[in-house]
């Protein structure tokens, strides 16, 4: 395991990375794949966002 496996530095960045591919515009030959960089990006903040949650919650609950 490395140190950033569950670390929730990674988790940020993931968020971070999923905020940039919602702000990227993709033009030319890469045009018709901007519907799906799109949802990518909100799922990957989304899905990182919980899972940053999640991991607070348990360390809250572990700690009483």
């Amino acid at each position: 395991m490395s140190v950033l496996d569950r670390s929730p530095f990674l988790y940020f960045l993931c968020i971070l990375a999923g905020f940039a591919l919602l702000r990227v515009e993709l033009t030319g030959f890469f045009a018709p794949l901007s519907p799906l960089v799109l949802l990518i990006g909100v799922i990957a903040v989304l899905l990182f966002s919980l899972v940053l949650i999640i991991h607070g919650v348990l360390c809250l609950v572990k700690r009483r």
